[in-house]
């Protein structure tokens, strides 16, 4: 056990310095709405769509095509309490425990309280969910739950079915003069007015982006408006393996730390249970079997055959993820072996080849008949539970910037997000933050150069930081690795006008470099806030503070000062 020494809601200087803006050419054209949008997740589109009706002109910008968010992987569902036995409440309860004590109880009654409404709101955009036989909408069950209360499309295609229905809300007004699509477009930095007189960040005004395409609207540009919503997802791509797809490198958070707001939450990365092994060499996106198989009766079984969990939770292999990763990773480290056996052959090969005809599909692609064969599986990075910090309209500390979605800390998921409370929360905040958006005046400010340095990071160095964040800040941590990790992360190259012996530049502006910067940011502010505490909470888990520690119930907060200090500062839940 620990305990926190001094003023607990003191602010501290990690001694760690970072960028303020990226190394990018000025931008070569101008584009000017009300409100800019970035993202093509469910957040992100349900954004645009709520401002499309309610402000003058809306701009929506992605990184690829309008299908290509994170949405479209979530293979589970969405979560609401729909069913008449169900409620609101007994929802809230079991988010609250998954979230081990660090959820904001008002977040979570937001989220819980408006989720059916959001979920019905969707079916009448389109989504079409699978139905039970009397015509209700099927509800089933993942890990942490206590109540079926998930909606699924296609058994386990929700995140398509989701995307396509909103999507094609959004190509059905691509004519309006009230809303612009951006695609194959990587936003870089939050654009900002000037500093307060009391050194706070001026109000965000825009954002820099370069677009990959032809015509006007090429290169390095600027989109003008009086709000700026950041739904860009996670950091899926700051570890060497992941199940999020490879444009998940953190952009908007890191954005968001340059432009100075404050980031929450940050250590708490949530490592899905049962993800798809296929050898310690393999990277990139990973293929996650999801948690409804379990949910429908899958068991774990250790490399000896033996089932593990219920000695581990009451709620065996449906308890909360984190609970179940780290079993698995104390079960592979008690056999030495590298993964563990997902076994659902019980289940009949009709019920998962209907129920579940994705995983079906993508396990059959390497091989594996998932009603036959024990499926290899071990824990791998899934879902960041911490990023932009937001109040209950979705609004961040830099005055005009709003973030939801995965990229945004709502205080929903607390330290560990309880199974399909995701889609949910990007459905409600967004919603929420569009129509706050609509409420407030519009505020037109010009932008102003930042103080701070800006910074590159060569494409060449994704694979070492990826290495080092899997090593430090990974499943289990420890206060040594974290050290370790950190200072291995001070030693990459950032300089922008970094040249070699021979004066050749080792890095020039362009995708791929900047990508690599927000990874290395975001990868040491997570260093240094899992290094921070010390103790195992949620996604969290320390093996030299195995235990949770009253003490820290708190939410540890991250922000760059205007000469790009990096401090923390601990803040008690209210």
């Amino acid at each position: 056990m620990t305990a926190l020494v001094g003023d607990p809601t003191r602010t501290t200087a990690t001694g760690i310095t970072l960028a303020t803006r990226l190394a990018a050419p000025e931008p070569g054209w101008t584009v000017q709405a009300d409100a800019v949008v970035v993202g093509s997740g469910i957040a992100g589109l349900t954004a645009a769509l709520e401002l499309r009706t309610r402000v003058p002109r809306v701009l929506l910008v992605t990184k690829d095509t309008l299908a290509s968010g994170s949405t479209v992987w979530a293979q589970g569902g969405i979560a609401a309490a729909l069913d008449p036995s169900d409620s609101p409440a007994a929802h809230l309860s079991d988010t609250l425990v998954a979230g081990a004590g660090l959820c904001d109880p008002r977040a979570v009654e937001v989220l819980v309280t408006e989720g059916p409404a959001r979920v019905r709101e969707l079916v009448a955009r389109g989504a079409v969910f699978d139905r039970a036989p009397d015509g209700s909408i099927s509800l089933t069950r993942e890990g942490g739950h206590h109540a079926d209360r998930i909606v699924h499309a296609g058994g386990d295609a929700t995140g398509a079915e989701v995307s396509r229905a909103l999507v094609a809300q959004i190509e059905a007004v691509r004519n309006d003069p009230g809303i612009e699509v951006i695609e194959h477009a990587l936003v870089l930095d939050v654009l900002t007015g000037p500093p307060t007189a009391d050194g706070r960040p001026g109000r965000a005004c825009g954002v820099t982006l370069h677009v990959i395409g032809e015509g006007q609207r090429d290169g390095v540009g600027a989109a003008l408006g009086s709000a700026v919503v950041l739904a860009t997802g996670g950091i899926g791509q700051v570890f060497r393996s992941s199940t999020n797809p490879s444009q998940a490198t953190g952009d908007g958070i890191a954005a968001a730390l340059r432009a100075g707001a404050v980031l929450g939450d940050v250590e708490f990365v949530q490592f899905h249970p049962t993800v798809l092994w296929l050898g310690a060499g393999v990277k990139g996106q990973l293929t996650l079997v999801s948690e409804a198989v379990r949910g429908e009766g899958a068991l774990l079984l250790d490399t000896d055959g033996v089932r593990f969990m219920p000695d581990v939770h009451p709620m065996a292999e449906l308890a909360p993820r984190d609970i179940v990763a780290h079993a698995i990773v104390h079960r592979m480290a008690a056999t030495g072996a590298d993964h563990v056996w997902l076994d659902a052959r019980h289940l009949g090969a009709a019920f998962l080849r209907r129920r579940f005809p994705t995983i079906h599909e993508r396990l059959r692609d390497h091989g594996i008949d998932l009603t036959t064969d024990l499926v290899p599986v071990a824990p791998a990075q899934h879902y960041h539970s911490g990023g932009i910090v937001t109040d209950l309209v979705g609004r961040t500390t830099v005055p005009g910037l709003y973030a939801v979605g995965e990229t945004a800390c709502t205080g929903v998921h607390g330290a560990n997000r309880l199974a399909s409370n995701s889609l949910l929360e990007g459905l409600v905040f967004a919603t929420r933050a569009a129509r706050h958006i609509a409420r407030e005046p519009l505020a037109h400010v010009e932008p102003v150069e930042r103080s701070g340095a800006e910074a590159l990071v060569a494409a060449a160095s994704r694979a070492r930081v990826q290495r080092i964040a899997s090593d430090g800040p990974g499943v289990v941590r420890s206060g040594e690795g974290l050290t370790r990790a950190s200072t291995a992360l001070a030693a990459v190259p950032t300089d922008a006008h970094l040249r070699s012996d021979e004066g050749r530049r080792l890095a020039a502006p362009q995708v791929a470099e900047w990508e690599t910067t927000n990874v290395h940011q975001v990868a040491t502010v997570l260093t240094a806030t899992a290094l921070e505490r010390e103790e195992s909470r949620g996604g969290h888990a320390r093996s030299d503070f195995p235990t949770q520690v009253a003490a820290w119930r708190l939410r540890l907060e991250a922000a760059l000062d205007a000469d790009g200090t990096l401090t923390t500062r601990r803040t008690p839940l209210t």
